[in-house]
């Protein structure tokens, strides 16, 4: 596994993740991991007790994952969001759009090419789970 990016000013959880039917199993986990195909959802009611949902994204070309995040980020959830597995470094933006503000990159992520590709739209035509304003709204208000 690749190094950890973090773009939180707090601490990285350090409790493992449980699978979903664990965390639903259990109590006290603070951590789950949501695989591809589960749904989000069923986290609802719980997201007050979450310190990090671990997001897992087994191929690159699988996009279920993005809209995992922005169910939780739309729900209100405001603990660590971790995309972690195939994340490739120019899908990074658009991860961090629907709010995901970790990432565990199965493979080394070049610093300049992220800084490059984060940095690239200054203004965006989409809304989404970040606090982007679209470039629709600057216009017309």
């Amino acid at each position: 596994m690749g190094d950890l990016l973090r773009y939180r000013t707090d601490e990285a959880h350090e409790e493992p993740a449980v699978t979903l039917d664990s965390f639903l199993g259990q109590s006290n986990a603070t951590a789950v991991r949501i695989e591809a195909g589960e749904d989000a959802r069923v986290l609802l009611p719980h997201l007050d007790r979450l310190a990090l949902v671990e997001v897992s994204f087994p191929k690159f070309r699988d996009g279920r994952g993005y809209s995992t995040g922005r169910i939780l980020r739309e729900a209100g959830y405001a603990g660590e969001l971790r995309a972690q597995g195939d994340v490739l470094v120019d899908q990074i933006p658009l991860m961090r759009r629907c709010g995901f503000d970790s990432f565990a990159p199965e493979a080394p992520v070049d610093e300049a090419v992220l800084a490059a590709s984060l940095a690239r739209y200054e203004y965006h035509y989409q809304a989404a789970a970040d606090p982007a304003i679209p470039v629709w709204k600057r216009r017309h208000g």
